[in-house]
Formats: C-alpha cells, sequence, structure tokens
C-alpha cells in the first residue's frame, strides 16, 4: 500500500503512540486527520502536520464515522490506525474484600475493545467503497492491543481482557475484509514511553526498562510507528498480531 497521497485516519492522534504515528504517516506524504478527545491537543498536533482534527469520542458511532468522512475527504482513506486507549488499573476484588466497580471494568472494555471495533467498521464501511488500487488493495487497518492481552498482571482484568479482544478479532475481520481488498493487522507494544508513563519518576522507568531483556528500556513511539508504516506498506501482513516488546514477557506484578 502505497502511503504517499493517501488518506489516513489515527485515534488517539495528539499524543503517544497516535501522534508519533500520524508524524511518520505524514512525513510518508499521508493526509493525516486525527480522531481524540475535544478536550486533547489535537488541533495543535493537526496543524503542526498539516492534517485534521476531528474531535470525538471513539466509542461514539457519530463521532467515529464524521472522522471517517473527513479523513476521506481529504485523500481516498485507505489507512486507519487506532490508537486510542486507556489502562486503568483496578482489581477484580478490593482491600475489604468486595467486587471492584462493574462499572470502571465496562469503561475500559467500551474505550479499548468497542471503540477500536466502532472505528475499524465505521472506516471499513468507507473504504470498501473507494477505489482499488491497481493491485486491488483498497486498504489497512491498523490496531493496538498490548503484551497485557498475553501476559496481563495483577491489576489488569479489564486491560488485558479489552486488549485480548482487540487481537482475538483481528483474523476474523481480516477474513472478512478480505474481498474488498482490505487487510487488518494489530500491534501489541510492550513498555513504551508514553505519556501515561512520562509521569514517573527516571528511577521507575529505568527499572521497567531493566525488565525487557533487549534492549534493555522502553519502547519508543517512533519504533511503533516504524511498524506501522511497514505494516502499511507490506502488503502480505495481514491478520496478524505482531508484539513489540523487546522480548519480555510479563511477571505476575
Amino acid at each position: 500500500m502505497q502511503i504517499h497521497g493517501s488518506g489516513a485516519l489515527i485515534t488517539g492522534g495528539a499524543s503517544g503512540l497516535g501522534l508519533a504515528t500520524a508524524r511518520a504517516l505524514a512525513a510518508a506524504g499521508a493526509h493525516v486527520t486525527l480522531l481524540d478527545l475535544p478536550s486533547s491537543s489535537g488541533a495543535e498536533a493537526a496543524e503542526e502536520l498539516g492534517g485534521t482534527f476531528s474531535p470525538g469520542d471513539v466509542t461514539s458511532a457519530e463521532d467515529a464515522a464524521n472522522a471517517v468522512a473527513a479523513a476521506n475527504e481529504q485523500a481516498p482513506l485507505r489507512i486507519v490506525v487506532n490508537c486510542a486507549g486507556v489502562a486503568t488499573p483496578a482489581k477484580v476484588l478490593n482491600r475489604d474484600g468486595t467486587p471492584a466497580a462493574l462499572a470502571d471494568f465496562e469503561r475500559v472494555v467500551r474505550i479499548n475493545l468497542i471503540g477500536t471495533y466502532n472505528v475499524t467498521a465505521q472506516a471499513a464501511a468507507v473504504i470498501a467503497k473507494n477505489e482499488a488500487t491497481d493491485s486491488g488493495d483498497r486498504g489497512v487497518i491498523v490496531n493496538t492491543a498490548s503484551v497485557a492481552a498475553f501476559d496481563g498482571q495483577i491489576g489488569q482484568p479489564a486491560y488485558a481482557s479489552s486488549k485480548g479482544g482487540v487481537h482475538a478479532m483481528t483474523l476474523p475481520i481480516a477474513r472478512e475484509l478480505a474481498r474488498y481488498g482490505i487487510r487488518v493487522c494489530t500491534i501489541a507494544p510492550g513498555i513504551m514511553e508514553t505519556p501515561m508513563l512520562a509521569g514517573l519518576p527516571e528511577a521507575a522507568q529505568a527499572s521497567l526498562g531493566e525488565q525487557v531483556p533487549y534492549p534493555a528500556r522502553l519502547g519508543k513511539p517512533t519504533e511503533y510507528a516504524a511498524l506501522v508504516q511497514s505494516i502499511v506498506e507490506n502488503d502480505y501482513l495481514n491478520g496478524e498480531t505482531i508484539r513489540l516488546d523487546g522480548a519480555i514477557r510479563m511477571a505476575p506484578k
């Protein structure tokens, strides 16, 4: 899939993995549209990239459809990267032995899993109607899981299950959308240098990095973005979840 001249929609594009991806795709010649919350710095990020900001919530079908339409107006939408997500920790039982609030579990699953599915579905409906390239390609959708999908830690039942769901739906969606020339892949990042971790003390960040076999450091958002670009450009990558984690396997806690 050629990036130059293609329309690209990135959710969670105002910061972290999403912003790094938007920068990489814009540098490669894509027309980028960022979908992020109205309270985010999405407008500033879009201005920096010469792109478009579509404020909204990934769990809203209307907001997702509006973002897809905005992206398709700039250029034929061919690239979608779902980076929006939350990692709110919570155990099954509180310290007093009572069940944790169900609403907290539902919120994480709704944003990470249902939000990813929502944007994927809204985007696929539009990409499927766009003209195919000479090789029959119409687009590629890259979703974001996590190593927690496979190595979930204590306090991550909601996060791990939401990311496990993103991984699990990769192959069936890829198989369904194959008839339209749309590929679907997922990246499962390890411990990445995102705004979520940037607030930790340097010693804590270094300690986390040392848990990675090699290289013994946090992953960089630019490395995630580079993998996205590789997936987009490699037409034979489809239906696969790729771990980007320095060979880490998470301990129970």
